[in-house]
């Protein structure tokens, strides 16, 4: 394990794997005896049909191969969902059986990312936001039937780091129920700025119960020294982006992208990570965090914003569906609005 320590706390290193088959990356992951997380993600059975291919459940033999690894967590593949079928194409109850199928040592939420290339605008951030606080409750709630709501991770999401709070705000029982949740949205953000990952991580570290320690997806290696002053609030982080280089090792060489090349890389990528825990912690002035410009409205948009907030708060009290499509609800709803108004 790969760890940081300060004050007799420390971060610890997860290494992401894209698949559990048994070859030399699994064998290396093995070998280094790092705590390993694997998306759902690696799990899914497709058939081809009429209108492309569809998601047909999971495949779970990988599993079989998984007993030996330090340990297995489970992540529910938000932004690949997002980024390559628009969605989910599992339920709820699809993903927590999959959590139920093996004692994960911890499995996260369902959660709606929001970088850039998702959320293109604030309302769509706000409305992604709704919807990870009613896919934290209902996957809660399907861990409680199953009995696996000990090991279940809440996600929290957000663009700024006063939507992170937001976020957790509106999950105030799961967060101060479980002493680890999860922050998305991580991967593709930049370690500095009024919205930047320290800047996200002070934030939190100011509002959250002290309890609570936080394990952040997708962070880069160069992040590392900038977190080891918050290592008693983060309790770790993973990363896959040892494949990266491994794809771009392979092009410049003009040869496959094989097992054996990406574990080579992977333990090549651990070593640096461990280089960079050995640093000083590095600390970095905390910017005032960033606050999206208020904005004003004509009485239309008025009424639009209203009647996003109104769909939000009705996905978050679970009378519309984590993942409904409302798109086409937001003008009919202002216009009934500001015809009650009127």
């Amino acid at each position: 394990m790969v760890t940081s320590s300060s004050q007799s706390r420390a971060i610890t290193l997860m290494v992401g794997l894209p698949h559990l088959r048994s070859g030399p990356l699994l064998a290396r992951a093995r070998s280094l005896a790092l705590p390993v997380l694997v998306s759902a993600n690696a799990f899914s059975r497709w058939v081809d049909a009429a209108q492309g291919r569809e998601w047909a459940g999971w495949k779970l033999q990988g599993l079989k191969n998984a007993t030996r690894l330090h340990s297995l967590c489970l992540d529910s593949a938000g932004f690949s969902a997002m980024a390559r079928y628009g969605g989910f194409p599992w339920t709820i109850d699809d993903y927590v059986a999959l959590a139920s199928a093996f004692p994960f040592r911890w499995w996260a939420s369902l959660d709606y990312c929001v970088e850039q290339e998702v959320a293109r605008d604030r309302e769509e951030v706000l409305d992604r936001i709704a919807r990870t606080v009613r896919a934290n409750i209902e996957c809660h709630a399907r861990a409680v039937d199953r009995n696996i709501a000990s090991t279940f991770l809440p996600v929290i999401q957000g663009r700024l780091p006063q939507d992170y709070e937001r976020c957790a705000t509106a999950l105030a029982g799961l967060v101060e129920r479980h002493t680890l949740i999860g922050v998305g949205s991580m991967c593709r953000r930049p370690i500095h700025g009024d919205a930047g990952l320290i800047a996200v991580v002070d934030h939190l570290d100011r509002v959250l119960p002290p309890a609570v320690r936080l394990h952040l997806f997708g962070v880069k290696g160069a992040a590392i020294p900038f977190l080891k002053p918050f290592a008693r609030r983060v309790a770790s982080i993973d990363s896959q982006a040892y494949g990266i280089a491994a794809r771009s090792k392979a092009r410049a060489h003009g040869c496959r992208k094989s097992d054996d090349l990406v574990a080579d890389e992977m333990e090549r990528w651990v070593e640096q990570q461990r280089a960079r825990l050995r640093q000083p912690a590095r600390a970095l002035p905390i910017a005032a965090p960033a606050i999206a410009p208020p904005l004003r409205f004509d009485p239309w948009e008025e009424a639009i914003a209203q009647a996003r907030e109104d769909l939000r708060a009705l996905i978050e009290s679970g009378d519309l569906d984590h993942d409904a499509p409302v798109t086409g609800w937001v003008e009919q709803w202002a216009a009934d609005l500001m015809h009650v108004e009127a």
